[in-house]
């Protein structure tokens, strides 16, 4: 028997504006998105495996959440890292849509990564392994 990571979430200071950005720019797919309360239940997946590892865009009203949001922006700190096949390319392709990087590709020992601001409070690292 072995654990697998079914569900993973980020905070996101807006609902509606993150749905629109992780899926329009960033190209994933809605997988559900349902009212709970005030709020919803909005996850996405990869295009490539929809029926992989759900991405959960939760808001980010609990004062801790907002304060940990709010400092590891402020340091720098990505939220969350997706890999890509060819981080210049995507940069480029993300860049044409108008998405700002706070680091360019940058090649770090094995890894090439790049960090893009999703405009709903994260930074966000793409690497290429």
């Amino acid at each position: 028997m072995s654990l697998n990571i079914i569900v993973a979430s980020i905070f996101v200071n807006d609902q509606e504006r993150a749905l629109a950005f992780y899926t329009e720019k960033l190209g994933f797919v809605k997988k559900h998105d349902v009212p709970v309360g005030e709020h919803r239940w909005i996850t996405v997946v990869s295009q490539d495996h929809q029926d992989g590892t759900e991405l959960l865009l939760e808001p980010n009203e609990h004062p801790a959440a907002s304060a940990y949001q709010e400092q590891i922006y402020a340091d720098g700190i990505p939220a969350t890292m997706f890999g890509v096949s060819d981080v210049r390319e995507e940069y480029r392709r993300l860049t044409e849509l108008g998405v700002t990087f706070t680091i360019e590709p940058t090649t770090m020992g094995e890894l090439t990564i790049a960090v893009l601001d999703d405009t709903c409070g994260n930074l966000i690292q793409i690497a290429q392994r």
